[in-house]
């Protein structure tokens, strides 16, 4: 008897993904208001955008690292765990003659 595995795909849900997007532009769209109104010099508001800009970019990078990491090392145990089975089966059959 054969254990198959099968890949499940996991996906966010519609409702999931528009809150996502929704609360990620109402946060971005409040801290570029807030600077524009802040009380200061052109310069230092740019200065501000430009830091904040900087921040989003870098979390989506990290985002982006993190879950190639993490779909990396997935693959690599599922390689680990086909070649035991592998071994297992070959010594069963080995035994079994």
């Amino acid at each position: 008897m054969t254990k198959r595995h099968e890949m499940i795909e996991q996906r966010d849900t519609t409702a999931w993904i528009f809150q996502v997007w929704i609360s990620f532009i109402l946060a971005f769209g409040a801290t570029i208001g807030g600077i524009f109104y802040l009380p200061v010099d052109p310069w230092i508001k740019g200065f501000m955008a430009m830091g904040m800009l900087f921040t989003v970019g870098s979390t989506f990078t990290l985002a982006k690292t993190i879950r190639d990491n993490h779909e990396a090392s997935r693959t690599v145990n599922r390689l680990k765990e086909a070649k035991a089975e592998k071994i297992l089966r070959d010594f069963e059959l080995h035994e079994a003659a």
